[in-house]
């Protein structure tokens, strides 16, 4: 008979956020890192990546990735969240900001 190996636990995915997770609009002001294979780590928010230049970018389908995008979007993991880290309060959706939804000021209803 076969020996079972011990189970491998594996972390994938860190989420970065400058909001505190029960707040309503958490999700929608929350980066991800994710893991990508061979080291590589993505940082991203609604489908897209973060580029070396600090712009978001859409994630084509693997087979649409060229060695180019993989350069600009994929890191080590410590500079995959210094990124995140650095992008979480910059983050706005409809026109709020991280200090807006902190302060109280958000109005429009939950999305």
């Amino acid at each position: 008979m076969t020996e079972i190996p011990a189970p491998e636990v594996r972390v994938t995915s860190y989420e970065v956020s400058c909001l505190p997770e029960d707040n309503p609009r958490a999700q929608r002001f929350t980066i991800t890192v994710a893991y990508r294979g061979h080291g590589l780590w993505a940082v991203t928010r609604f489908g897209d990546c973060l580029s070396v230049d600090g712009e978001w970018d859409y994630e084509p389908i693997p087979s649409k990735r060229t060695d180019e995008w993989f350069t600009r979007h994929y890191f080590d993991l410590d500079t995959a969240l210094r990124l995140a880290r650095e992008h979480a309060p910059k983050l706005t959706d409809w026109g709020w900001t991280v200090v807006d939804i902190l302060a109280g000021r958000q109005t429009n209803p939950v999305v």
